[in-house]
Formats: structure tokens, sequence, C-alpha cells
């Protein structure tokens, strides 16, 4: 569904300026964020297991058609679209909204409400709730913003080897500066060698790819191919290559609350933060461009609200 006009944004960071009178989590001033989802049905064997963002009832950020029966102060809410961090404020219910830890910079915190969650739930799965990163070896298909963010968090959960796999190696100093290694899977003897090199794999690309050529090159056997980039067109993966070798090739959403809050106290003991430039909203436009022609930088681009009016000057 299209809902316009609409206000985008699901990396909101900022300080809250009022509390409704059930609001027993949050005080005014306090330092909080808002990610991907502002509400789920809560009654749910999902919800009630912490995996919110899979009830059919989640409720998106921006774009998605407020439900009925969240409470008197959503009323007027209810069959409206929801709009998102490019607005000036916004009201969320307490369930789905984060602490910022304490020391954390704001302009750090909003993007890892989606692109830091995002990373960090699968190595979580994989790499962090099995143990830790010694004696295993990450593979990251994509260097862009999600792409930064899993080599920060591989590092910091002690993963012995990370490498970011690219059509080409434009990226290898970013790669090298850190502390990873960058595989052109377009060469076929770089994609050779790498043959069952990983345990898993983060693959962050959205335009279509050889996924199931790639897994079965480089995987382990018993390897975990964990699909992050949203690709729109169906992709081939052979069922022989799958049983020969156990693979596993799986789709990540987001996170959980509990585990999105998980995220960001492991982000603030580890100094896990993203590659990042404040830009005025007024630049924002170039920046969309830039994503579409294929020329944006590897680095995030936080947009600085407080510069909304100077597009009306």
């Amino acid at each position: 569904m299209s809902c316009f006009p609409i206000a985008p944004g699901h990396e909101i960071s900022g300080f809250v300026r009022a509390v409704g009178e059930n609001v027993t989590k949050f005080k005014v001033g306090d330092a909080v964020g808002v990610g991907c989802m502002v509400e789920s049905c809560r009654t749910c064997d999902l919800c009630k297991s912490g995996l919110e963002q899979h009830c059919l009832a989640m409720v998106q950020t921006y774009g998605a058609i407020f439900p009925d029966g969240r409470g008197e102060h959503f009323k007027s809410a209810v069959g409206h679209h929801t709009n998102g961090g490019y607005s000036s404020d916004i009201t969320v219910d307490q369930h789905f909204v984060f602490a910022i830890p304490e020391g954390m910079d704001m302009k750090y915190a909003g993007v890892l409400l989606c692109a830091g969650i995002t990373t960090f739930s699968p190595l979580n799965r994989h790499i962090l709730q099995k143990g830790g990163g010694q004696g295993k070896s990450v593979g990251i298909v994509g260097f862009g913003g999600l792409g930064q963010m899993a080599v920060k968090l591989a590092k910091a959960m002690n993963v012995d080897k990370v490498t970011i796999l690219s059509r080409n190696d434009n990226k290898k100093a970013d790669a090298e500066r850190l502390g990873c290694e960058l595989l052109v899977y377009t060469d076929d003897d770089a994609l050779a060698k790498a043959s069952r090199s990983f345990d898993v794999v983060l693959d962050t690309v959205s335009v279509p790819h050889d996924v199931g050529k790639l897994a079965n090159s480089t995987l382990k056997v018993g390897g975990h191919w964990v699909l992050l980039g949203a690709v729109g067109k169906p992709f081939e993966v052979g069922a022989f290559p799958l049983i020969m070798n156990q693979h596993c090739i799986e789709g990540s959403l987001i996170g959980s609350v509990p585990e999105t809050q998980e995220m960001l106290e492991f982000c603030a003991k580890h100094n896990v933060v993203p590659e990042y430039k404040v830009i005025s909203a007024k630049d924002a436009d170039a920046q969309f461009k830039a994503l579409m022609n294929g020329t944006a930088s590897a680095d995030r681009k936080v947009i600085d609200i407080s510069t909304l009016k100077d597009l009306f000057a």
C-alpha cells in the first residue's frame, strides 16, 4: 500500500518530551530510540515469546495502517498510516521504545535500531549464543551500511576471520581498515580458494545475484546463509548441494524488542558504532539518488531533523 503524503524514517533517536499517565519505563528528558516497528498484537505466541517482528499484526514505523484497540491515547490514529522519524516528533507505546545506553552518542543510536539489529540478530543466534566467535569464520556479502555494521559486530564477538564478499575490489582499503579481508566473488579462482570457508554468511545485497552458487562455493558443511537483503526476484538454489553439505539458507527480519535492547547494550559495551556522516535535510535527495545509481559511499548518512526547517526557508 502506498500512503502519501508520508514522513518515512525508522532509525530514530531523540529525547522524551512528554509521557502518558500509564508510562513507567521512561521520563521526560530520557534518551530513547524507536526502530522499525511501533505495535503488534501483544497476545499471540510470537509476541509472548519476544518475536514481535514476526507478528501478523505488527505495525511498521511508517507506511502501515494503525489498528483499533490500542488504547485511548492512540484512538485518533486508528485507520491512518504511521509516520516515521523524519517527523518533528513521534508518539509511540513505551513497549516499542528503547533506552539509549548512557554515554552512547545519539547520532549513532538511531542507525543501530535498524542496521544494527538487522545484523546483530543473526550473529547473535549463530555466533554469540553458540559460545562466541573463536574458531569461527563469517562472510558478509555487500559492504554498505549493513555490511560495515556486520563487520564491526562480528569483530566484537571475537570472530577469528571476517571476510567481505564483493563484486570488485573497490572497497578493499575500507575492508582492511576495519580489520577484515575482501574476496571478489566474481573471480572464479578466488571463489574456488574460499571453498568451505564460512560458518555463517550474512547476505546484505538486495539486487539479483547467484545466491545458490555463492552458498555452495563458500559455506562450511552445516553452514548458514542468512538473507538480509530483500531481493525482488526468485533465485535458483539446487537441492543436491544443500543435501550434500547440510547447508541452511534462511531469512532474518530485524530483531525482537528484547534483542534490540540487548544489541544497544552490546554496542555500548564494545564501542560498536556505525561509520556515519551527519547531513542536512536538504541533502537527503542527493543521497537517495546516489543509492539508486550505485555511487553511495559505505558510511551511513544521518539526517539532522532540526534542519527540516531549512527546506522551507
